[in-house]
């Protein structure tokens, strides 16, 4: 069995083997995708030089009245020459007119008739309140950077740089199993010893998190044959990964490790020194230039999720150069149980008081129960050779 920082250099060297698809999206169509391009800058940004704010624009002297001459408005500009005792009235967002270098708040002036008077307490420099061309971005530099997740902020810099469609890494596809004689759907009430199968649910919206395709190939009971066949079936499909839960510990019925070396799986490790989610499987498929990543997840539904915001997720952020900030520091709130050499992943809430990020952990941390998942906001990690940690003491916690 090896350790939790063993096996996750293990899963992200065996994804970094994937062959990443380029496709081109209409940039409507882009959003929570990662550039495949380095996207370069076609004009200066801003094009002109233009008004940050509405106001008046002057040329600097040491005069505190000038005669209002016209006025130009964002998307209509009027040609003038302004001179020592001129000023224009500018929207934000308009072309500076030529002999202009400053531009005066209204909130700093008083208008009387046609004449602008400086207010006493106002004060203005030379160049104040303009936008330069180019001043955020010149002609041919790189406005977004290639592996960038398209995000309503960068959609704006694509669309300023005239990109109606925008190179983007494919979306990886994943294929989903449940296993175990206990499931039924979620439209049935459970009764004697059955429960709904929320596991495909919980890791179908896991991958739509982050913006993948996934496949449900529903659920297949403890039975042998039937799994082999729904396994046959998902790994002649083209897929990137494999995702199943359950049938992969030690007991009489486990038979997906069994069923994957069967069908040619190579075998990468199984069981991680972690709780929850000890029992996971990993694995590569190869054939005819094909590669698929085989998960075999516990089929309890939270250590299932938790192996997805651990070993998957991470691994999957790798891939496509993604640094996210998901890990934090928190002062815990409560001692916590922990007698054991094995990686904690612990449920927890994550919170700010006082300026300090806090964590409190008063849950079972059953890991069976599902409702205490939904209402945690962070794994808590407990590295394996720290036992029981104390209230005050600081922790990592993982954002979920």
């Amino acid at each position: 069995m090896i350790n939790y920082n063993e096996a996750l250099e293990i899963i992200k060297s065996e994804f970094q083997k994937l062959k990443l698809k380029v496709e081109e999206v209409d940039i409507f169509e882009s959003y929570n995708y990662i550039l495949a391009e380095d996207v370069i800058a076609d004009v200066d940004l801003p094009p002109f030089d233009n008004s940050a704010v509405d106001g008046y624009a002057i040329k600097f002297s040491d005069t505190s009245q000038w005669k209002i001459i016209g006025e130009i408005s964002a998307g209509n500009f009027n040609s003038f020459n302004i001179s020592d005792d001129k000023a224009v009235l500018i929207t934000t967002g308009s072309k500076i007119p030529v002999g202009a270098d400053t531009i005066i708040s209204v909130e700093d002036v008083n208008v009387q008739s046609n004449t602008l008077i400086l207010k006493a307490n106002a004060f203005i420099k030379k160049g104040m309140n303009i936008r330069t061309q180019g001043n955020d971005l010149k002609r041919d530099e790189i406005a977004v950077r290639q592996f960038t997740k398209i995000d309503s902020k960068t959609i704006a810099v694509l669309a300023s740089c005239g990109k109606e469609k925008v190179k983007v890494y494919s979306k990886l596809k994943s294929a989903l199993l449940a296993t175990g004689d206990e499931l039924i759907p979620i439209n049935e009430k459970p009764s004697e010893d059955k429960f709904r199968v929320s596991n495909i649910y919980s890791l179908y919206a896991a991958m739509k998190e982050m913006n993948h395709t996934v496949i449900n190939l529903g659920f297949a009971k403890d039975d042998k044959e039937m799994i082999r066949n729904k396994v046959e079936a998902a790994l002649e499909m083209n897929i990137d990964m494999l995702i199943t839960t359950g049938g992969v510990s030690v007991g009489k019925y486990d038979f997906l490790k069994e069923i994957f070396e069967e069908q040619g799986v190579k075998e990468k490790f199984w069981k991680v020194n972690i709780k929850p989610g000890k029992p996971i499987y990993f694995g590569v498929y190869e054939k005819d230039e094909r590669r698929i990543l085989v998960f075999g997840l516990p089929g309890n539904p939270v250590s299932s999720l938790v192996n997805f915001y651990v070993f998957i997720k991470p691994a999957i952020e790798f891939l496509f150069k993604q640094n996210t900030i998901n890990k934090l520091t928190a002062i815990l709130q409560n001692d916590l149980k922990k007698k054991d050499g094995k990686r904690h992943f612990s449920r927890g809430v994550l919170f700010t008081e006082n300026d300090e990020l806090k964590v409190t952990s008063e849950f079972s941390q059953s890991s069976g129960n599902l409702v205490e998942m939904s209402r945690a906001n962070c794994l808590i990690e407990i590295e394996e050779d720290k036992l029981n940690p104390k209230k005050g003491e600081r922790v990592k916690c993982i954002l979920i």
